[in-house]
Protein backbone atom coordinates (compact mmCIF):
# COMPACT_ATOMS: atom_id res chain seq x y z
CA UNK A 1 0.00 0.00 0.00
CA UNK A 2 1.38 3.23 -1.16
CA UNK A 3 0.69 6.08 1.04
CA UNK A 4 -0.68 9.67 -1.17
CA UNK A 5 0.52 12.76 -0.11
CA UNK A 6 -0.20 16.35 -1.50
CA UNK A 7 1.94 18.46 -2.91
CA UNK A 8 1.88 20.48 0.27
CA UNK A 9 2.55 18.11 2.44
CA UNK A 10 5.43 17.33 0.46
CA UNK A 11 7.25 20.65 0.66
CA UNK A 12 6.57 21.06 4.21
CA UNK A 13 8.43 17.30 4.54
CA UNK A 14 11.29 19.08 2.32
CA UNK A 15 11.32 22.50 3.92
CA UNK A 16 11.44 20.47 7.51
CA UNK A 17 14.34 18.07 6.50
CA UNK A 18 16.29 20.86 4.71
CA UNK A 19 15.82 22.78 8.31
CA UNK A 20 16.79 19.73 10.54
CA UNK A 21 19.69 19.12 8.67
CA UNK A 22 21.20 22.62 9.05
CA UNK A 23 20.31 22.35 13.32
CA UNK A 24 21.85 19.08 12.99
CA UNK A 25 25.54 20.49 11.15
CA UNK A 26 25.36 23.53 13.62
CA UNK A 27 25.39 21.07 16.46
CA UNK A 28 27.73 19.44 15.46
CA UNK A 29 30.65 22.09 14.69
CA UNK A 30 29.66 23.75 18.01
CA UNK A 31 30.80 19.77 19.36
CA UNK A 32 33.90 20.67 17.31
CA UNK A 33 34.58 23.84 18.27
CA UNK A 34 34.24 23.19 21.75
CA UNK A 35 35.82 20.11 22.05
CA UNK A 36 37.77 19.96 25.31
CA UNK A 37 34.23 20.54 26.81
CA UNK A 38 31.68 19.36 24.47
CA UNK A 39 32.15 15.53 25.90
CA UNK A 40 30.89 16.64 29.20
CA UNK A 41 27.77 17.79 27.81
CA UNK A 42 27.34 15.04 24.72
CA UNK A 43 27.89 12.27 26.62
CA UNK A 44 25.35 10.15 28.57
CA UNK A 45 25.26 7.05 31.40
CA UNK A 46 22.24 5.07 32.00
CA UNK A 47 21.99 2.36 34.76
CA UNK A 48 21.65 -1.02 33.49
CA UNK A 49 17.73 -0.78 34.63
CA UNK A 50 17.18 2.25 32.53
CA UNK A 51 16.27 3.03 28.70
CA UNK A 52 17.32 6.49 27.58
CA UNK A 53 14.40 7.29 24.78
CA UNK A 54 15.85 10.42 22.43
CA UNK A 55 13.84 12.91 20.07
CA UNK A 56 16.16 13.96 18.03
CA UNK A 57 13.95 17.64 16.43
CA UNK A 58 10.76 16.18 18.23
CA UNK A 59 11.02 12.58 16.37
CA UNK A 60 12.07 9.26 17.83
CA UNK A 61 15.74 9.01 16.62
CA UNK A 62 16.58 5.89 14.76
CA UNK A 63 17.41 2.47 16.66
CA UNK A 64 14.22 3.43 19.09
CA UNK A 65 15.61 3.50 22.46
CA UNK A 66 19.27 3.81 23.90
CA UNK A 67 20.92 2.12 26.67
CA UNK A 68 21.65 0.57 28.87
CA UNK A 69 25.96 2.50 29.09
CA UNK A 70 27.24 4.87 27.12
CA UNK A 71 26.06 7.09 24.39
CA UNK A 72 26.05 10.73 22.77
CA UNK A 73 23.42 13.39 22.02
CA UNK A 74 23.88 16.29 20.45
CA UNK A 75 22.99 19.30 22.63
CA UNK A 76 20.40 21.99 22.05
CA UNK A 77 18.77 19.32 18.66
CA UNK A 78 17.97 16.35 21.00
CA UNK A 79 15.91 15.98 24.16
CA UNK A 80 16.31 12.65 26.13
CA UNK A 81 13.67 11.23 28.10
CA UNK A 82 14.85 8.91 31.05
CA UNK A 83 12.67 5.96 31.71
CA UNK A 84 12.92 3.32 34.59
CA UNK A 85 12.34 -0.67 33.64
CA UNK A 86 12.32 -1.92 36.70
CA UNK A 87 9.05 -3.24 38.72
CA UNK A 88 6.83 -0.16 40.27
CA UNK A 89 4.72 -1.29 42.92
CA UNK A 90 1.87 1.41 44.23
CA UNK A 91 -1.34 1.32 46.96
CA UNK A 92 -4.59 1.77 45.25
CA UNK A 93 -6.19 4.40 47.85
CA UNK A 94 -8.75 2.85 49.93
CA UNK A 95 -11.96 2.91 47.90
CA UNK A 96 -16.15 3.46 49.04
CA UNK A 97 -17.79 0.78 46.60
CA UNK A 98 -21.27 0.05 46.49
CA UNK A 99 -21.90 -3.75 45.83
CA UNK A 100 -24.10 -5.87 43.72
CA UNK A 101 -26.53 -6.60 46.95
CA UNK A 102 -26.78 -2.40 47.83
CA UNK A 103 -23.57 -2.94 50.52
CA UNK A 104 -21.03 0.00 51.15
CA UNK A 105 -17.48 -1.43 51.70
CA UNK A 106 -14.05 0.39 51.41
CA UNK A 107 -11.57 -2.09 49.44
CA UNK A 108 -7.70 -0.90 48.86
CA UNK A 109 -5.28 -2.93 46.80
CA UNK A 110 -1.46 -3.19 45.62
CA UNK A 111 -0.37 -3.29 42.09
CA UNK A 112 2.91 -4.20 40.66
CA UNK A 113 3.73 -3.22 36.94
CA UNK A 114 6.97 -2.44 34.76
CA UNK A 115 7.46 -0.47 31.62
CA UNK A 116 8.27 -2.96 28.70
CA UNK A 117 8.31 -0.38 25.72
CA UNK A 118 10.36 2.66 26.55
CA UNK A 119 9.42 4.28 23.25
CA UNK A 120 5.26 3.53 23.93
CA UNK A 121 5.88 5.01 27.98
CA UNK A 122 7.09 8.29 26.32
CA UNK A 123 4.90 8.69 23.19
CA UNK A 124 1.57 7.54 23.40
CA UNK A 125 0.49 8.86 27.37
CA UNK A 126 1.87 12.29 29.36
CA UNK A 127 3.01 10.26 32.80
CA UNK A 128 2.55 6.45 32.76
CA UNK A 129 2.49 6.12 35.92
CA UNK A 130 0.05 8.76 37.11
CA UNK A 131 -2.48 7.13 34.57
CA UNK A 132 -1.92 3.24 35.79
CA UNK A 133 -2.53 4.60 38.88
CA UNK A 134 -5.99 6.46 38.04
CA UNK A 135 -6.95 3.85 35.96
CA UNK A 136 -6.62 0.73 38.55
CA UNK A 137 -8.52 2.83 41.21
CA UNK A 138 -11.35 3.04 38.56
CA UNK A 139 -11.05 -0.35 37.23
CA UNK A 140 -11.00 -1.74 40.96
CA UNK A 141 -14.32 -0.06 41.54
CA UNK A 142 -16.14 -0.80 38.36
CA UNK A 143 -14.74 -4.76 38.82
CA UNK A 144 -15.95 -4.81 42.57
CA UNK A 145 -19.75 -2.76 41.68
CA UNK A 146 -20.17 -6.03 39.95
CA UNK A 147 -20.08 -8.56 43.17
CA UNK A 148 -21.66 -9.05 45.35
CA UNK A 149 -20.77 -8.72 49.27
CA UNK A 150 -20.14 -12.72 49.74
CA UNK A 151 -18.16 -13.14 46.47
CA UNK A 152 -16.04 -9.88 47.62
CA UNK A 153 -15.20 -11.85 50.82
CA UNK A 154 -14.45 -15.37 49.17
CA UNK A 155 -13.16 -14.88 45.49
CA UNK A 156 -10.22 -12.34 46.00
CA UNK A 157 -7.86 -14.64 44.00
CA UNK A 158 -10.87 -14.55 41.20
CA UNK A 159 -11.12 -11.02 41.39
CA UNK A 160 -7.15 -10.31 41.29
CA UNK A 161 -6.72 -12.25 38.22
CA UNK A 162 -9.58 -10.49 36.55
CA UNK A 163 -8.22 -7.09 37.09
CA UNK A 164 -4.98 -7.96 36.38
CA UNK A 165 -5.57 -9.29 33.12
CA UNK A 166 -7.94 -6.18 32.35
CA UNK A 167 -4.98 -3.18 33.66
CA UNK A 168 -2.56 -5.27 31.34
CA UNK A 169 -4.93 -4.93 28.40
CA UNK A 170 -5.61 -1.53 28.97
CA UNK A 171 -2.02 -0.61 29.60
CA UNK A 172 -0.37 -2.08 26.43
CA UNK A 173 -0.37 0.73 24.44
CA UNK A 174 1.46 2.63 26.76
CA UNK A 175 4.03 0.06 27.34
CA UNK A 176 3.35 -1.07 30.57
CA UNK A 177 2.80 -4.79 32.13
CA UNK A 178 1.00 -5.69 34.76
CA UNK A 179 2.57 -8.78 36.70
CA UNK A 180 0.37 -8.74 39.73
CA UNK A 181 -2.70 -7.04 40.99
CA UNK A 182 -3.43 -8.09 45.04
CA UNK A 183 -6.51 -6.91 46.91
CA UNK A 184 -5.10 -6.18 50.38
CA UNK A 185 -8.01 -5.36 52.91
CA UNK A 186 -12.15 -4.95 52.60
CA UNK A 187 -13.65 -3.23 55.75
CA UNK A 188 -16.98 -3.16 56.28
CA UNK A 189 -19.24 -0.86 58.36
CA UNK A 190 -19.19 -1.28 62.10
CA UNK A 191 -23.20 -1.99 61.80
CA UNK A 192 -22.85 -4.34 59.58
CA UNK A 193 -19.97 -6.20 61.65
CA UNK A 194 -22.31 -6.56 64.43
CA UNK A 195 -25.32 -8.02 62.51
CA UNK A 196 -22.80 -10.17 61.05
CA UNK A 197 -21.77 -11.22 64.30
CA UNK A 198 -24.99 -11.53 65.62
CA UNK A 199 -26.07 -13.71 63.05
CA UNK A 200 -23.02 -15.89 63.43
CA UNK A 201 -23.18 -16.35 66.94
CA UNK A 202 -27.16 -17.29 66.61
CA UNK A 203 -25.99 -19.71 64.53
CA UNK A 204 -23.57 -21.53 66.29
CA UNK A 205 -26.43 -21.20 69.61
CA UNK A 206 -28.34 -22.96 67.03
CA UNK A 207 -26.44 -25.65 65.90
CA UNK A 208 -25.24 -26.15 69.77
CA UNK A 209 -29.36 -26.82 70.83
CA UNK A 210 -29.45 -28.75 67.69
CA UNK A 211 -26.65 -31.06 69.02
CA UNK A 212 -27.86 -31.20 72.25
CA UNK A 213 -31.00 -32.46 71.41
CA UNK A 214 -29.73 -35.26 69.36
CA UNK A 215 -27.58 -36.39 72.68
CA UNK A 216 -31.22 -36.08 74.87
CA UNK A 217 -32.75 -38.64 72.46
CA UNK A 218 -29.75 -40.67 72.31
CA UNK A 219 -29.07 -40.42 75.84
CA UNK A 220 -33.43 -41.45 76.31
CA UNK A 221 -33.02 -44.00 73.87
CA UNK A 222 -30.28 -45.51 76.21
CA UNK A 223 -32.41 -45.32 78.98
CA UNK A 224 -35.22 -47.08 77.49
CA UNK A 225 -33.08 -50.35 76.65
CA UNK A 226 -31.28 -50.40 79.94
CA UNK A 227 -35.12 -50.47 81.84
CA UNK A 228 -35.66 -53.22 79.44
CA UNK A 229 -32.99 -55.07 80.55
CA UNK A 230 -33.07 -54.42 84.17
CA UNK A 231 -36.99 -55.26 84.33
CA UNK A 232 -35.75 -58.67 82.26
CA UNK A 233 -34.05 -59.49 85.85
CA UNK A 234 -34.90 -58.52 89.10
CA UNK A 235 -31.35 -59.09 90.92
CA UNK A 236 -29.61 -56.24 88.42
CA UNK A 237 -32.61 -53.70 90.03
CA UNK A 238 -30.72 -54.98 93.19
CA UNK A 239 -27.10 -54.34 91.92
CA UNK A 240 -28.25 -50.93 90.23
CA UNK A 241 -29.23 -49.89 93.98
CA UNK A 242 -25.76 -51.10 95.42
CA UNK A 243 -24.21 -49.75 92.49
CA UNK A 244 -25.80 -46.38 93.50
CA UNK A 245 -24.93 -46.45 97.21
CA UNK A 246 -21.30 -46.96 96.55
CA UNK A 247 -20.88 -44.18 94.23
CA UNK A 248 -22.72 -41.82 97.16
CA UNK A 249 -20.56 -43.05 99.47
CA UNK A 250 -17.47 -41.94 97.74
CA UNK A 251 -18.03 -38.60 97.52
CA UNK A 252 -17.82 -38.32 101.78
CA UNK A 253 -21.47 -37.13 101.97
CA UNK A 254 -22.77 -36.94 105.86
CA UNK A 255 -25.96 -37.89 104.42
CA UNK A 256 -26.34 -41.59 102.60
CA UNK A 257 -30.01 -42.19 101.23
CA UNK A 258 -30.26 -45.75 101.15
CA UNK A 259 -33.20 -46.95 98.64
CA UNK A 260 -35.28 -49.33 100.39
CA UNK A 261 -36.10 -52.25 97.57
CA UNK A 262 -40.06 -52.42 96.62
CA UNK A 263 -40.05 -56.44 96.96
CA UNK A 264 -39.66 -56.22 100.84
CA UNK A 265 -42.05 -53.61 101.18
CA UNK A 266 -43.98 -56.05 99.34
CA UNK A 267 -43.20 -58.81 101.87
CA UNK A 268 -44.16 -56.58 104.98
CA UNK A 269 -47.92 -55.59 103.12
CA UNK A 270 -48.62 -59.03 102.98
CA UNK A 271 -47.88 -60.04 106.82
Amino acid sequence: HVQKISGKQWYQRRVRGFCGGILIAVSVLLCILFFPLAPFFIIKVVAQYEKAVILRLGCIRKGGAAGPGLFFFLPCVDEIHVVDMRTVSFDVPPQEILTKDSVTVTVDAVVYFRIQCAVSSVCNVDNVKTATRLLAQTTLRNMLGTKSLSEILSEREEISNSMQQTLDVATDPWGVLVERVEVKDVRLPQNLQRAMAAEAEAHRDAKAKVIAAEGELNASKALKEAADVIAESPAALQLRYLQTLGTIAAERNSTILFPMPIDMMKAFAEK
